[in-house]
C-alpha cells in the first residue's frame, strides 16, 4: 500500500504543533500531579514516539527526503525543549540541566540549519541514542509516577536524566568531531 510522501513530514510537523500544548497542559496543573499533568504526560509521550513512526514510513516506502532529514531532529529538540524548560519553570528540574542541553540542541540546530544548503546533516547513531534516553528520562519526570508507585522513582527518575544528560553532552562532542573531520577530508580533496 502506498502512502502519500508527504506523511512521513506531516507527522513530524504534527509533532512541533503538540509542543505548545504540552506545555500549557504542564505548566497550567501548576506543577500538581493532576489531571492535566497526566494528559500531558501521555501527549508528550505519544508525539515523541512518532519521531520512530514518521522515520519508518519515510525508510520503509522510500520517501526519505532532505526537508525531512531537517525537520525531524528539530522536531525533537523542541519538543524535548519544551519539555526541559517547562520542568526548570515547575522546579522539578534544575536549570543547569536544561541550560547545558539547549546549548547542545540550538548549537548543532544552528550549525544544521548553516550548512543545509551545502549538505544536510542527519543524525547520527549517538543522536538517537540520546533522543530516546531524553525522552525516557523526560517521560518518567513528566509522569508523576512517584505519586503512585512510591518515593523509589525519584532515584530512577535521576538516574534515567543523569544518563540523558551525559549521552547529550557525548553526542554533542561526536557532533563536533565528526563535522569537523568532515571538512577536513572536503578540504584534502580540493587540494
Amino acid at each position: 500500500m502506498a502512502i502519500h510522501p508527504q506523511l512521513p513530514n506531516a507527522i513530524t510537523i504534527v509533532r512541533i504543533l503538540c509542543a505548545p500544548v504540552f506545555c500549557w497542559m504542564l505548566l497550567a496543573d501548576g506543577g500538581h500531579d493532576g489531571p492535566l499533568r497526566w494528559w500531558a504526560a501521555a501527549l508528550f509521550i505519544v508525539a515523541i514516539a512518532t519521531d520512530g513512526i514518521d522515520g519508518y514510513l519515510a525508510r520503509k516506502h522510500d520517501i526519505v527526503s532532505d526537508l525531512g532529514k531537517l525537520l525531524d531532529p528539530i522536531a525533537d529538540k523542541v519538543l524535548t525543549g519544551v519539555a526541559f524548560v517547562s520542568l526548570s519553570i515547575l522546579t522539578e528540574l534544575p536549570w543547569w540541566i536544561t541550560i547545558v542541553v539547549l546549548v547542545r540542541e540550538i548549537g548543532v540546530t544552528v550549525h544544521r540549519l548553516l550548512v543545509a544548503s551545502d549538505h544536510v546533516v542527519a543524525a547520527a547513531w549517538l543522536g538517537k541514542l540520546k533522543t530516546l534516553a531524553q525522552a525516557v528520562a523526560l517521560s518518567l519526570a513528566l509522569l508523576p509516577l512517584a505519586t503512585v508507585l512510591g518515593e523509589w522513582m525519584v532515584w530512577v527518575n535521576g538516574v534515567t536524566m543523569t544518563i540523558a544528560v551525559v549521552l547529550t553532552i557525548l553526542s554533542g562532542i561526536d557532533y563536533v568531531l565528526t563535522e569537523v573531520r568532515g571538512a577536513a577530508r572536503k578540504r584534502s580533496e580540493r587540494s
